[in-house]
């Protein structure tokens, strides 16, 4: 009977051991995940701490000061870039209106040329036929002006017909366009017409400089044929090169004619170039830019028209709320000042800087003017924070 009892309890304490060890897995589990979120926020990284407490020895030994924003004026630096430029009248292409071969030259790039010099010679039979038909017009028109006279005396004693006379006088006046044209011509060539005789007559022609300055290109050589559109030279006149930099609409009320600035080259940034501001552009284009034309105060051989440059120009801004550098440090690329706390305490803020001068940096930050900065032993506070988090 005691046998059989005990049979029908077994499955009752079965279901029980179930109960309780499912139970037991659970909270197992959730034990489990409880630690395992511990784990998660424990490796988080920690909130970077921004205050620290110093002892009085500390704050003397670190050489700790503290002061309060002040009023400076400030000059700011604006930057801008163009090119070395000349004005049209100083930078003279040379060609030959005729055309020709060239039969000498002796000009290489960056030779000295003065004005009226001879650049190269060129010659070509077209000169010969411009001489001889000169020359030719001119003795026929001895010849009809004297015809002229006779036919014109004859007609007023009614000597000779109207006819005559006025075919004497369109044949006078002919020649007389044809040697003002011939002699234009000899000039256009490069040849002075009161030069020309029969004797002189020449297939070469001079090419002379119209100004004086330094050769920039050389684009032909010895017998070679350039036509009337080629281009054999340029010369460039140094006396009134200048610096073109493009400006944009927000800061053209910054600058002034014969305000200074100081240019230099993207090969050379160390090497500076004084300048000052003679002419500001008036139209603005697309981007809403203009152009700013600057003489340099020394010219230097080395700057070449077309050549790139970059300047930067001080303008004078309104007094700015400005701390001591020394009071600003770097820390992850951003700019923190240490503010002074009661009970010995610095908390670092960060900031956000504007233009240094005289080595003051100003503060754009708001409502910092009545707070205690430290503006000595910043880098000292910096220090020690960033020591204690590791």
């Amino acid at each position: 009977m005691k046998s059989k009892i005990h049979e029908h309890q077994n499955p009752n304490i079965k279901a029980v051991s179930k109960n309780i060890v499912f139970t037991i897995t659970a909270v197992l589990l959730l034990t489990s995940c409880g630690n395992k979120k511990s784990e998660e926020q424990a490796t988080e990284t920690p909130t970077i701490e921004n205050r620290t407490t110093l002892t009085d020895a500390q704050i003397k030994n670190a050489g700790i000061e503290t002061g309060k924003i002040e009023q400076k004026e400030i000059s700011a630096t604006l930057k801008l870039n163009g090119k070395i430029d000349v004005p049209p009248q100083n930078l003279v292409s040379i060609s030959v209106p005729m055309g020709g071969y060239l039969k000498s030259t002796k000009l290489l790039e960056g030779m000295f040329v003065t004005k009226g010099q001879v650049l190269c010679i060129v010659e070509d039979q077209q000169y010969i036929q411009l001489q001889e038909d000169y020359l030719l017009a001119k003795a026929k028109i001895g010849y009809a002006k004297a015809e002229f006279e006779r036919q014109k005396e004859l007609n007023q004693s009614k000597a000779s017909s109207d006819k005559v006379y006025q075919q004497a006088q369109a044949e006078y006046n002919s020649l007389s366009v044809m040697v003002q044209s011939y002699g234009e011509k000899l000039k256009f060539a490069g040849i002075n017409p009161n030069n020309v005789s029969a004797k002189s007559i020449s297939k070469s022609i001079n090419v002379y400089s119209p100004i004086s300055g330094y050769i920039t290109k050389v684009n032909v050589n010895t017998g070679k044929y350039v036509n009337p559109s080629d281009i054999l030279f340029e010369i460039v006149n140094p006396s009134d090169i200048h610096l073109a930099l493009t400006v944009f609409e927000k800061d053209i009320n910054k600058l002034a004619i014969g305000q200074s600035l100081l240019a230099y080259t993207n090969t050379n940034p160390e090497k500076k170039y004084p300048c000052k501001i003679i002419l500001i552009g008036k139209d603005f284009s697309e981007d809403r830019s203009t152009v700013i034309h600057c003489h340099f105060n020394n010219y230097d051989k080395a700057l070449l028209p077309g050549m790139y440059m970059n300047s930067e120009i001080e303008v004078k801004s309104q007094k700015s709320n400005v701390l001591p550098s020394d009071a600003i440090v770097s820390y992850e690329n951003k700019d923190y000042v240490f503010i002074a706390k009661a009970d010995k305490q610095f908390e670092m803020t960060e900031v956000t800087v504007g233009n240094s001068e005289n080595e003051f940096t100003e503060i754009l930050s708001n409502n910092m003017n009545e707070t205690s900065i430290v503006i000595k032993g910043a880098y000292a506070l910096l220090m020690k924070i960033k020591n204690t988090e590791e």
